[in-house]
């Protein structure tokens, strides 16, 4: 399959620079599979689509300010870096050792060679770094170490929302609430699971007094939900690793969804891989799960847990366009796609949703 298969055209004008006026103020297109139809709607209408017994399934991830702005030492030039992937610290087991190792985006690139020294300052609060490796596509392993001690607590003092890259403006304070679901809890993403985004506390309890049930599953979104697709054939396209935690209690509920015949909806793509990664028994039981899953979900894919979907809209020729497509079926998504952009619809990350059942 070419992954040409996969474009359309997408005016710049509807790629959502900011989120809705309100949380759960966007428009939804829903896709049913059965009927083979698109109706339009208010993500605040979402319980007339979803009914008892669903088990919707929540990407409970948060994400952290991952984007550091600083300078060089000693020199002084701007230098800028997106933590990407803690990696283990050799000076871990020394004692009084506060130091952090990380694998980040730098720039400027050709000036970030090992040994060099860095600086992130904001606020009173100092991170230093050295690089201490290169890797491709402009990578660096760098060690972090904080004056105030804990490295962790600076980065989420100094650091700046990772906003995607089609969103063309710096990130404000505000952004640190509205690219963040009201349900994260465990830190680790650069990017938030943005179908959850639309979510209020309010829409999730009507959902719950409605009997439609929920869980929640761990999956910390790392920089490969923005990495492009560099292959002309789909199959040849490999995505990178994310950390999966999936526990006792929402094995237990996607065990029990499953053996009843109820629909299982999972909230994003991030929720898709994780889910579809899980160890299943032959008795038909979920297995817990704590790893990383490189699971790329294109067309062809069976799949095992997942009925429905609640996403946003993808950029084109990219692996998340591809696995809404695996669930819907190719012709199904671009048709979608196609009417989404002659009525409008807000593209991308603080953009509008669409259910698929």
């Amino acid at each position: 399959m070419e992954v040409s298969d996969f474009d359309f055209e997408l005016p710049e004008s509807l790629i959502a620079q900011e989120p809705a006026a309100e949380r759960g103020a966007s428009r939804l297109l829903v896709l049913d599979r059965t009927s083979d139809t698109l109706e339009h709607t208010r993500f605040a209408d979402l319980g007339r689509y979803v009914r008892s017994g669903d088990l919707l399934v929540l990407n409970d991830t948060r994400v952290f300010p991952a984007r550091l702005l600083g300078r060089r030492v000693p020199s002084g030039g701007a230098v800028e870096a997106l933590l990407v992937r803690q990696i283990p610290n050799p000076n871990a087991q020394i004692p009084g050792s506060n130091e952090q190792v990380w694998e980040a985006l730098m720039h400027p690139g050709q000036k970030l060679k090992p040994g060099a020294r860095v600086v992130f300052e904001r606020d009173s609060v100092r991170l230093h770094g050295e690089v201490l490796a290169r890797h491709f596509y402009g990578r660096r392993s760098i060690r972090l170490w904080s004056d105030e001690g804990d490295v962790a607590v600076a980065i989420d003092r100094i650091g700046h929302i990772p906003l995607p890259p089609y969103i063309k403006r710096d990130d404000r304070p505000s952004d640190r609430e509205r690219y963040q679901t009201v349900y994260a809890r465990e830190r680790g993403s650069i990017a938030a699971p943005t179908a959850g985004l639309h979510f209020t506390e309010a829409l999730l309890a009507e959902l719950a007094t409605a009997g439609v049930m929920r869980t929640a599953i761990t999956l910390h979104v790392g920089y490969g939900t923005f990495k492009p697709v560099r292959v002309d054939r789909v199959e040849d396209h490999t995505v990178d690793p994310e950390h999966v935690e999936v526990g006792e209690g929402a094995a237990a509920a996607l065990t029990a969804a499953r053996r009843e015949r109820r629909r299982i909806i999972a909230v994003g793509t991030t929720t898709v891989r994780a889910l579809e990664s899980l160890p299943c028994g032959e008795d038909g039981a979920v297995r817990p799960m704590t790893g990383e899953t490189r699971a790329f979900i294109h067309p062809g894919h069976e799949f095992r847990l997942v009925d429905g979907l609640i996403t946003n809209f993808h950029l084109p020729r990219s692996s998340l366009l591809m696995l809404v497509a695996a669930l819907a079926g190719r012709e199904p998504i671009l048709r979608a796609y196609r009417e989404a952009v002659e009525r409008g619809y807000r593209f991308y990350s603080y953009g509008d949703a669409m259910l698929i059942v």
